[in-house]
């Protein structure tokens, strides 16, 4: 893959525990890399609402985003050095301060691939979670440790996390500090793809570069209207999808992918 080149994000200045970089103004994915590999990447305030600022306001043009890590981790978690002395109401708007950062990645409008090695672990855990897709390296391992810290976790993993693996897997971490190697992860739900170590920049890069060439419309359809889909009734489930699908395909890209693929000019589906 060729190598990346620093740019601006539209919001200005991010802090210095985060990259942005990209192949040139025409490339439509954008890297954003946690760089913090001193500290395992561990998450401080600064870092959070960087990643907020970035994608409440990529750079022009980004279709795709993935999301990495410099060293040998993706994150450690939350910065312990963020756990000030804080009451009830400061430490739930700390929590929601997590939560409005990350609600950007998931219900964003562009695909988000996030290159998971060494410890996705507490927060890092959690931003993993909001990413659309997740490659991991055989070198990740996933736990929750914030019950053996006397904590309870408050970056959203009571949602996410448990809807990626079930009620019964994430008490089990968070009651005995159960860790998942990658290939247990995998088999959980918590990644998408399982690659080599060193091998999943190049994978996300590819898997970005595709959801990077669909229609926006589609990918806006299935980042906004798929997870709404999972968590309502039946009824109300088919109502949005056909709607969606109205909307995506009344589009003029769409409609322009469909005259191409009739007359023989589009990509057939085959066998990766």
């Amino acid at each position: 893959m060729p190598s990346h080149r620093a740019v601006p994000s539209r919001n200005g200045a991010l802090p210095p525990t985060l990259h942005v970089e990209r192949d040139g103004p025409e490339d439509p994915v954008a890297v954003l890399r946690l760089a913090r590999a001193a500290k395992r990447n561990a998450l401080d305030d600064a870092t959070v609402l960087g990643i907020e600022a970035f994608f409440a306001a990529p750079p022009p043009g980004v279709r795709a985003v993935v999301l990495e890590a410099d060293g040998d981790h993706f994150s450690a978690g939350l910065d312990m050095g963020e756990l000030a002395d804080r009451d009830a109401f400061a430490g739930m708007e700390h929590s929601r301060m997590w939560h409005r950062a990350f609600e950007r990645i998931e219900r964003g409008s562009i695909p988000v691939v996030a290159v998971l090695k060494g410890a996705v672990v507490g927060g890092g855990l959690e931003l993993a979670s909001a990413a659309h897709v997740r490659v991991a390296e055989r070198s990740a391992f996933y736990a929750l440790p914030e019950g053996q810290r006397g904590l309870f976790v408050g970056g959203g993993a009571a949602v996410r996390v448990q809807r990626l693996i079930g009620t019964a897997l994430m008490t089990d971490m968070m009651l005995t500090g159960r860790v998942l190697d990658a290939t247990e992860g995998q088999a959980a739900g918590l990644s998408t793809y399982l690659v080599e170590d060193g091998a999943g920049p190049a994978t996300a890069r590819e898997l970005a570069g595709r959801a990077a060439a669909n229609s926006p419309v589609t990918n806006y359809a299935v980042l906004q209207a798929l997870p709404r889909i999972a968590e309502t009734g039946r009824d109300e489930g088919f109502f949005l999808e056909a709607l969606m699908a109205a909307v995506a395909s009344s589009s003029g890209e769409a409609q322009e992918r469909m005259r191409a693929f009739l007359a023989g000019r589009g990509a057939k589906v085959r066998p990766s």
